[in-house]
């Protein structure tokens, strides 16, 4: 089997082409010593330096069209096939919706450079119809710094990267096991820990037909929306009766804080729920008795038929905070400013 400078030196643009694609797509995969043996490999004179960033970048910039226009077309729901490789995907989504929020366009350049967030952002530039022309500017930017640094730095290093893999040869069995050693103790103390997180899940959880019912008996609950800016902007209604509280507020320490025999249903928009879930958890430990992430989040209660409205979006009073009988959280009905599905 061919090892992978063979490859570069018999196909050179388009094994860079087809990996860089592979990766800035969503492959769980290392793109970073590729870009550097390309680089290496224009060193010593075995590729031209820039085919070789051409390559990249265009492949980089293939992806994230690919992206955006699924974005644009399927919304949120396409950012969920992204992250079924990802050992915690929920959180993975959650921190690009915040970060994208936060920087926009800017972030297309630095998602380059994370582990699988480059697709993710592309899909939410999508998402949220960003302008064509300032998406490609910032993407093809990103592409360029991405694939030029990387590969400027295995061209500047060649003499260096030829003794690293020459000891690799030398050495690469040994070195082999023990890196694979350690990536599958990480994998399993992960899944582990990803067990025991939806185990907790499962029992703590409300669907949204009892939700519905306690709703329309009176119960006094606190029904609080996770979910971030930007799922706002995409879709800025919620369950009648909810506050929009994010959970840096929630644990901020400072703030005014939800008294602790209140009862609380979290609900969010991240896969199974896992924001409302790690929402629970913290407060569970923090004191809290009566927590309910709500099954299937805002979703999951559209599905059940049940209706929406406009969601409060201003800092949370301690009015807000309290559960209290003389105002229940109460069902809503569709009039003017509601809509149901």
């Amino acid at each position: 089997m061919a090892s992978a400078p063979d490859l570069l030196a018999h196909h050179g643009a388009a094994i860079v082409f087809a990996w860089a694609f592979a990766v800035q797509a969503g492959l769980p995969a290392p793109a970073v010593p590729m870009l550097l043996g390309a680089g290496a490999l224009s060193g010593s004179g075995h590729m031209n330096l820039a085919v070789s960033i051409l390559a990249a970048m265009t492949a980089t910039l293939g992806a994230d069209v690919l992206w955006y226009a699924l974005g644009r077309s399927h919304g949120l729901r396409v950012l969920e096939t992204l992250c079924r490789c990802s050992l915690d995907p929920d959180s993975l989504i959650r921190h690009a919706k915040e970060r994208f929020a936060a920087h926009r366009a800017r972030y297309l350049i630095v998602a380059k450079f994370l582990p699988g967030v480059n697709p993710l952002a592309a899909g939410l530039a999508g998402v949220v119809a960003l302008r064509p022309d300032f998406f490609l500017f910032y993407a093809a930017a990103g592409a360029l710094l991405w694939a030029g640094a990387w590969i400027m730095v295995g061209y500047l290093f060649a003499d260096v990267i030829a003794l690293i893999a020459t000891a690799n040869a030398r050495f690469g069995t040994t070195l082999l096991i023990a890196i694979m050693a350690a990536l599958i103790l990480y994998i399993a103390i992960k899944f582990a820990m990803r067990r025991r997180f939806l185990r907790h899940l499962r029992k703590a959880r409300i669907d949204p037909i009892e939700l519905k019912r306690r709703m329309e008996a009176g119960d006094p609950l606190l029904i609080v929306d996770l979910r971030t800016k930007l799922d706002l902007e995409t879709d800025p209604y919620g369950i009648p009766g909810a506050r929009w509280i994010t959970p840096e507020v929630l644990r901020d320490p400072h703030r005014q804080q939800i008294p602790k025999d209140s009862e609380i249903v979290f609900y969010c928009a991240e896969p199974r729920e896992a924001t409302s879930a790690r929402m629970a958890l913290w407060a569970s430990s923090h004191g809290y008795k009566n927590l309910h992430p709500l099954s299937g989040g805002l979703e999951g209660w559209r599905h059940a038929g049940f209706a929406v409205e406009p969601l409060r979006r201003r800092a949370p009073s301690r009015l807000d905070m309290l559960p209290s009988d003389c105002a229940p959280a109460q069902a809503g009905k569709p009039d003017g400013g509601a809509r149901s599905t």
